[in-house]
Order: structure tokens, then sequence, then C-alpha cells
């Protein structure tokens, strides 16, 4: 009998080029809520969790009106100028 494992191997993590300079004592971090519920929650576990690992200089939050649709380019333009990291987050 012969395997074969269809699967290629793990290429390897590249590191991100670092596009802005850190100012200040800490990471503005973004949330783009997808307006499902829980999704509040995870946010909140989400936040807690970094703010125990390195300091944050603020937290933007912006909730999507409904799941199913993109978020307006308002709110992306908003996330990228007064954050340095955006996380995109559904739940149920």
């Amino acid at each position: 009998m012969k395997i074969i494992v269809p699967e290629a191997p793990a290429p390897a993590a590249e590191i991100p080029e670092i596009r802005r300079a850190r100012r200040g004592a800490g990471l503005r971090l973004g949330l783009l809520d997808n307006s499902k519920s829980n999704a509040d929650h995870l946010f909140k576990f989400l936040v807690e969790g970094v703010r125990a690992e390195m300091p944050l200089a603020s937290v933007v939050s912006l909730r999507k009106p409904l799941p199913s649709l993109p978020a307006d380019p308002r709110i992306i333009e908003e996330l990228a100028k007064e954050a340095d990291l955006v996380v995109s987050a559904m739940a149920d």
C-alpha cells in the first residue's frame, strides 16, 4: 500500500515590513465589529489580553450596520488613520 499525503510543507512565515513608526507609549488598536451577537464580548477579551501584554495608547471600536455588507469606506479610512493594528471579528 502506498500512502500519498497531498499537503505541501507550510511556507516559512515572513516578517511583515513595518510601515508606520509607532509614536508614544503604546499601540493604537482598532476594532471592526461586524454587528453579530457576542462580537462585543470577543473584543472585550481581546482588548484585555492585549493590555496584559503591552501598553495601549488607544482603542478605536467601530461597528458595521449589517454583517452581510462590507464596511463603508469611511469606516475603513477612519480605522487606517486612527489605528496601528485593526482586528475584524465575528461571533455568534
